[in-house]
């Protein structure tokens, strides 16, 4: 297994060649076969944390990175209109309060609050409170939890430079057609435009919502979840800031979907997200443009999709990398984490002796969808659980039955207020509570544990926490004047 090939670039393919020329040194030839007429999504610019885990991995210097793919930092999405038009709340990346091993904080601000206590459950989260007040710095012992608002076009271009010193040789070219061996099934080579066959002996799909090879020569197969996540279009575009970038990202519901606004050093991405049954392309255009801060900067891109997850993310000797793999609506910002997901599983898989283990195959396959599905339940959440009845778009949402990995989440919180993190879920227990309270599900009950504390105890607890929170973010500097002087806050670079 010494020859891997990478078919297309952008985010998806340059994540994976950089990342295993890196790791993988000598032992492994990497190459990427991408063409400059074909353009890439593009929109994945708003990250969560384990993003800066990926970086670490690889080596990259964070405020490199940050200077060359005009990033700002990112402490969670304010969501606006989705419990009632009018209500918003905050989802942030940080941990609320502090547990007890046997019940989550929120069993203790539970019990306060039945006490009298009046102070909200978000005054508890370091994280929230700083973002809210356009406050951020990284403190000792990593007590921050953050990710990066970034330029995905740009950050492709950064791990291109790093992937081809370390080795990846780039192909400019086409991709005509995907040749399979006769007797194996598997895909022998790539035949470009031009007619250069480019061999491998794992091929890696990165050629987005296309699927070339995954779908188009060996038809793995797609499980379509549209029924439970309707939103199937969305349109893109750029903006100038109008004021110092804040270390959040924005999703406004409206009546057929929801708008993102995500602020970078440099300029602001905007998106507006919407079932076409409801609203047509016009419409949705127009309703983007009336709610924008500044003037476009770029023109509208259109983006058809369908959400869901192909059946097979690793068929015979090619892996699914990104949208070939499957497609999550960006409202909890997980594309990218998607395509790391996959990556780091491909290198600790890597085929050895020349052949690719059955074995390998199942467990990234049972691993990869596993990810996709607690993803798309954590999704799910934000439309079914909702006081919105103000259009078809929402009644259909609150009416539809979801699967029961969900509805267990969800009655179990509202019935005890407990939620249980399993399988290494990406999103943990804060998560879960944040967004359905957020959207509105009150616990009927709390963990006796947090009757075990006296009425004093519990109010000396409270207190300290949200003091302690306060005394911290009052001293955090201003999210932009921290950028600036944490990476140096780039000039407008060209796309």
């Amino acid at each position: 297994m010494k020859r891997i090939v990478v078919a297309g670039g952008g985010t998806a393919g340059w994540m994976a060649a950089a990342a295993i020329a890196r790791t993988m040194g000598r032992t492994v030839a990497v190459t990427l076969v991408e063409s400059d007429a074909i353009g890439t999504i593009g929109v994945g610019e708003s990250t969560i944390p384990p993003l800066v885990t990926y970086n670490r991995l690889l080596g990259i210097n964070e405020a490199e990175f940050m200077r060359a793919t005009q990033a700002t930092f990112k402490l969670g999405i304010l969501f606006d209109n989705w419990k009632v038009d009018g209500d918003r709340y905050f989802h942030s990346f940080g941990f609320t309060g502090k547990d007890h091993w046997s019940a989550g904080f929120q069993h203790f601000w539970l019990a306060g609050r039945s006490k009298g206590h009046q102070q909200p459950y978000d005054d508890y989260c370091l994280e929230l409170v700083a973002a809210l007040e356009g406050k951020f710095a990284q403190l000792p012992d990593n007590r921050v939890n953050y990710a990066y608002q970034l330029d995905s076009g740009l950050y492709a271009r950064f791990l291109r430079g790093m992937g081809e010193k370390d080795g990846v040789t780039r192909i400019e070219g086409k991709i005509a057609r995907v040749e399979l061996d006769g007797e194996s099934g598997d895909i022998a080579a790539l035949g470009l435009d031009g007619g250069r066959r480019i061999e491998g002996d794992l091929f890696l799909d990165c050629t987005g919502f296309r699927a070339l090879l995954i779908e188009g020569a060996l038809h793995a197969g797609y499980d379509d979840w549209t029924h439970w996540l309707p939103c199937d279009s969305a349109i893109a575009l750029q903006t100038p800031n109008v004021r110092p970038p804040v270390p959040y990202t924005r999703a406004m519901a409206h009546d057929a979907g929801w708008q993102w606004r995500i602020p970078l050093q440099h300029r602001t991405g905007n998106g507006i997200v919407y079932c076409s049954r409801y609203l047509d392309h016009d419409a949705a255009l127009e309703r983007l443009l009336g709610n924008l801060e500044g003037e476009p900067l770029t023109p509208p891109n259109k983006i058809r999709f369908q959400t869901g997850a192909r059946r097979k993310q690793w068929h015979r000797n090619c892996v699914a990398i990104g949208l070939s793999g499957g497609f999550m609506e960006p409202l909890e910002s997980t594309s990218i984490h998607l395509i790391q997901r996959a990556v780091l599983r491909v290198i600790r898989m890597m085929p050895a002796q020349g052949r690719v283990s059955e074995r390998d195959i199942a467990e990234f396959n049972e691993q990869q969808f596993q990810d996709m599905e607690q993803i798309r339940d954590f999704l799910i959440l934000h439309y079914k659980v909702t006081d919105r009845r103000d259009s078809s778009f929402w009644r259909q949402c609150a009416a539809m039955e979801v699967p029961d990995s969900l509805t267990q989440k969800i009655e179990l919180f509202r019935e005890t207020g407990r939620v249980f993190r399993r399988n290494e879920e990406l999103f943990a227990e804060n998560s879960w509570v944040q967004v359905m309270m957020g959207q509105g599900i009150e616990p009927q009950s709390w963990h006796p544990i947090a009757e075990k504390l006296t009425d004093a105890e519990l109010d000396k607890t409270l207190t300290h926490i949200r003091e302690d929170v306060r005394r911290t973010v009052n001293g955090l500097p201003a999210h932009a004047d921290y950028v600036a002087r944490y990476c140096g806050a780039a000039e407008p670079a060209a796309a």
